[in-house]
């Protein structure tokens, strides 16, 4: 039963993983920009949709409002940080996570250091009993269908659609698709504005899921590096392989060896790195 519940828990806890990262295989994966406060933007979603679920009591409506509050810093910092040193890796990290530790300081400011919990709405509270496990929590199952949903959709999107098809050309060769009279920056703000938003939308997930608190961006900024590593760079399919294997792989450490448990997703890495260094 133990094993069990590890495999439902690593699975549901990928889905998470998958929300997160989504976003950062769309900004770090497929655009180039190192972008490391993408954690803080996990956490300033949470934030906002907690204090949005609190005051208005819809937890819905915590998901646009974060959404969107999140999309537009994230326009904010593709045009004033990222669109003045493209091809810059090492200013964008060294500024990136600057900005990652004045957030993290404003957000404590704001928010205190307690630990913040919102439930879900009632039709996805309580447990539903599965064919294998008795009882397994209704929202975790949600959770891991919105991935699945949103991961087929953010594939669509660029793959299927002309905007898709923009931002690919984009990242390829700027200058033809600038010369063919697409606005570049435009389609770069667009997309960096809907990894951003992924993240805050994450963050509401996992304030509802787990809680959000102090240091939760930093977790989480670094589980997406590890997925976009282990998955490859600005691939959805392999985001999603990624971020199953370190969920799973930290549900069986936690289960078998707690004390090593952050070892098993490290090791994952190393493996891709040693066998799939590209």
């Amino acid at each position: 039963r133990v094993f069990l519940n590890a495999v439902f828990n690593g699975v549901t806890l990928g889905g998470l993983y998958f929300l997160v990262a989504s976003g950062f295989t769309l900004i770090f994966g497929l655009m180039r920009n190192v972008n490391l406060a993408h954690g803080s933007l996990y956490l300033f979603g949470g934030y906002v949709g907690y204090a949005i679920s609190t005051w208005t009591g819809s937890w819905v409506l915590s998901f646009v409002v974060a959404f969107l509050a999140v999309a537009l810093v994230g326009v904010l910092l593709q045009i004033l940080v990222f669109r003045r040193m493209e091809g810059q890796d090492l200013r964008q990290t060294l500024v990136t996570i600057g900005l990652s530790i004045v957030f993290a300081d404003l957000m404590l400011w704001a928010f205190g250091g307690e630990i913040y919990t919102f439930d879900p709405p009632a039709w996805i509270y309580g447990s539903t009993v599965l064919p294998v496990v008795e009882k397994f929590p209704t929202y975790r199952i949600a959770v891991l269908l919105a991935a699945i949903v949103i991961g087929i959709g953010l594939w669509s999107f660029l793959a299927k659609t002309r905007i898709g098809m923009m931002i690919r050309a984009g990242v390829d060769d700027r200058g033809m698709l600038a010369a063919s009279g697409v606005n570049v920056q435009l389609v770069f703000a667009v997309t960096f504005a809907i990894g951003a938003g992924l993240a805050g939308l994450a963050g509401v997930v996992g304030g509802t899921a787990l809680s959000i608190s102090p240091g939760e961006d930093t977790r989480y900024l670094l589980a997406s590096l590890v997925v976009v590593i282990v998955g490859g760079m600005g691939s959805i399919v392999g985001a999603s392989i990624g971020a199953l294997l370190i969920g799973t792989a930290e549900q069986f450490g936690l289960a078998y060896a707690p004390t090593y448990s952050v070892v098993f997703t490290f090791v994952i890495m190393v493996v891709a790195l040693a066998f799939r260094p590209r």
